[in-house]
């Protein structure tokens, strides 16, 4: 399997490389953010605060849209083609999800670029243990997102996502931390993963390492990537029987 999983890898990369325009569109909307939105709260916050944000926003928007592959598989008719091959079928999965997670890690490299050049100082060692961060939470979203896409209708998958990216986006606290929210607001983001997340990222991103946040981060991001692979890979085999 592994060896299946490396090809499967490199096709999809190389299928990736060849579209470079879909890498910078898909990190296009957390830029956008950066730059013009970046400047005005640097002015009552600091970079260190905001581009975690960005890069969670980015998490949602890549990997957790990479069921559109799937989508378009579908309809030029691969995926067909690909239930009938000798290949495991937990190597199909993977092998997209990592190359999901390779173009995640290149597209938040990228981001933090341009953070650093507004004026990002994170610490390299916080850098590193949030890239890692990152990199898991993205196995998650892309399993994930797999299995939507192979369980609803393939013109549901789009409408759908996009639908569920803007609250979960909100109540993370992309743009400003949800201890600025009102009680309930604050008390119903506890319910999505991704503001423990971000709020490790952000410790992290700051220098702080060894701290309550951080290891809830780390606790719920794991535990959201085991339960993503878990689903992508229930399904993938069921529909790929």
């Amino acid at each position: 399997m592994p060896r299946e999983t490396w090809l499967l890898f490199r096709h999809d990369l190389d299928v990736t490389l060849r579209q470079k325009a879909g890498v910078v569109i898909g990190m296009l909307q957390p830029l956008l953010f950066l730059v013009l939105f970046g400047p005005i709260f640097a002015t009552f916050g600091t970079w260190e605060t905001l581009v975690p944000g960005l890069i969670v926003q980015l998490g949602l928007m890549s990997a957790g849209m990479a069921g559109f592959g799937v989508v378009f598989d579908r309809r030029t008719g691969v995926l067909e083609r690909m239930r009938v091959t000798p290949v495991g079928r937990l190597a199909l999965l993977l092998g997209r999800v990592l190359n999901n997670v390779v173009t995640l890690v290149a597209q938040t490299l990228l981001l933090l670029a341009v953070a650093f050049a507004f004026g990002l100082r994170a610490p390299v060692l916080g850098l590193a243990a949030g890239l890692t961060l990152v990199a898991v939470l993205g196995a998650g979203l892309a399993a994930l997102s797999y299995a939507i896409a192979l369980t609803i209708d393939e013109h549901l998958f789009a409408p759908v996502m996009t639908t569920a990216v803007v609250p979960l986006l909100l109540l993370s606290g992309t743009f400003l931390p949800m201890s600025m929210a009102p009680g309930w607001l604050d008390g119903l983001s506890h319910a999505s993963p991704f503001r423990y997340v971000l709020e490790a990222l952000r410790e992290l991103f700051h220098g702080r390492y060894l701290t309550g946040a951080v290891a809830a981060g780390v606790a719920v991001t794991l535990l959201f990537a085991a339960a993503g692979l878990a689903i992508g890979t229930r399904v993938h085999n069921r529909e790929h029987a």
